[in-house]
Formats: C-alpha cells, sequence, structure tokens
C-alpha cells in the first residue's frame, strides 16, 4: 500500500522493521513500485536484497532492466542483460492467447507468420491514428533497444497482446468483450493503448497478465494504473 501510494522509503523502512525475513514476492513488490515512481536508487537496493533471496528468477531481472530502461539508463539495461546471460537465463517469449469459436489463436510478440497479420497490423494503424487525435503519445521507455523513435513505436506495434486485441476487434461482433490472455506482465505503453481502444471501440477488453486482472473500459482500468 505504501508502494502504491509512492511512499517508497517508508514503504522501504516497513519492510526492514518486518519480524519475519522479507521474501522475494516483497522485495519484489517494492522493485515494482519502484520502476513505476522512477526511483532508481531504492529500486537498486531493493533489487540488491531480491536476488539474495532468489538469484535465478528471470522475471526480476527483466523488471530491473525495465526500470533503468524507464529511467534512459541504457549502461543499467546492458549490465542487468550481462549478468542474466552469465547465469544462463532468458527471457521467456512474450505471447498472448484468446479463445474465438472455440478455437485458441495465440499472438506472439513480433511474429508476423499470423495468416491475418496485414489485418491486424493495418487496424492497429487505424487505432493509433485515432487514438493520437485524443492525446496518445508513445512511451518508448518501455523499448528497451536503444533505437531511433520511429523504431521503437514500431515495435511497440508488435506486442502480442495488441496483436491479440487487433485480431478480436476483426472478428468478433461490435461492443463484444475481449479477453486476452498474457503470459508476461503487460508493459505499460500496452496499457495505455488498451485503455484508448476500449474509449475509441467502446469494447470491454478483459487482461489476464503474469500478475493480475485487467478490466478495461471506457478508457479506464480497473487496476488504477497500478500493476
Amino acid at each position: 500500500l505504501f508502494g502504491r501510494a509512492g511512499e517508497l522509503e517508508i514503504a522501504f523502512e516497513f519492510i526492514k522493521s518486518m519480524p519475519i525475513k522479507p521474501d522475494a514476492s516483497i522485495w519484489g513488490a517494492l522493485l515494482s513500485a519502484c520502476r513505476v515512481h522512477g526511483n532508481v536508487d531504492l529500486g537498486k537496493i531493493a533489487s540488491e536484497h531480491l536476488f539474495e533471496v532468489d538469484p535465478e528468477h528471470v522475471g526480476y531481472h527483466v523488471l530491473l532492466s525495465n526500470m533503468y530502461a524507464s529511467a534512459r539508463k541504457w549502461e543499467g539495461v546492458d549490465e542487468i542483460r550481462s549478468v542474466a546471460r552469465g547465469k544462463g537465463l532468458r527471457k521467456t517469449p512474450g505471447w498472448s492467447s484468446m479463445e474465438v469459436n472455440n478455437k485458441v489463436e495465440v499472438f506472439y510478440t513480433g511474429n508476423q507468420t499470423h495468416p491475418m497479420y496485414e489485418e491486424m497490423y493495418r487496424e492497429l494503424t487505424t487505432l493509433l491514428a485515432k487514438m493520437k487525435m485524443i492525446g496518445y503519445v508513445a512511451d518508448h521507455r518501455f523499448v528497451l533497444q536503444d533505437v531511433e523513435d520511429d523504431e521503437k513505436e514500431n515495435i511497440l506495434m508488435s506486442h502480442s497482446e495488441r496483436l491479440a486485441i487487433a485480431f478480436g476487434l476483426l472478428v468478433t461482433p461490435p461492443k463484444t468483450t475481449i479477453r486476452i490472455f498474457k503470459n508476461l506482465r503487460v508493459c505499460g505503453d500496452c496499457h495505455n493503448v488498451t485503455k484508448f481502444i476500449s474509449r475509441i471501440t467502446e469494447r470491454e477488453i478483459i487482461v489476464r497478465d503474469s500478475n493480475r486482472f485487467h478490466h478495461f473500459k471506457d478508457g479506464v482500468c480497473s487496476c488504477g494504473d497500478y500493476w
């Protein structure tokens, strides 16, 4: 609760005063809060405690890398990647799935082999133009690669949950609820995009990521933008 409210130092002191030894989930929650609120220094301290408890969890390495990327500290991103490689850890490829007509469709980040990929990409391009007209600005902090801005936008567009949403919009009746499962945590930009899409299309979109349920409706998410 302290972390959600942005009271990170209070959260840290509370954790240190706990009568039991904090486990990985507690340090991970603090690290996640540091990412959300941009406190890199405390996030680094939290990660040191976290890796003492659970040094082999690739997801925590990715979370720390994302925090550095959000702060544009690319040297930190490179360092974490190097540490992860040295431990033999590899990031799990991102994918999203949805069920339509009793068939499960799976979409992989950056993969263009789906038979409806061209239609999905056109749908996303159309939505992107509409989103920009009402205030959307791509958050490039969630692209870990140090590339040009145009390429960053393309990378974000290829995230698996966006492909799944576009597919759902194309193959289901208007105003039908879209339900998606994602194997990893939804990135901040995709979360923002999904809010815009729910508003533009007047759809409810439910996403179950690795952390929680997100229920998007009328441009708002049930998580209150904290996950």
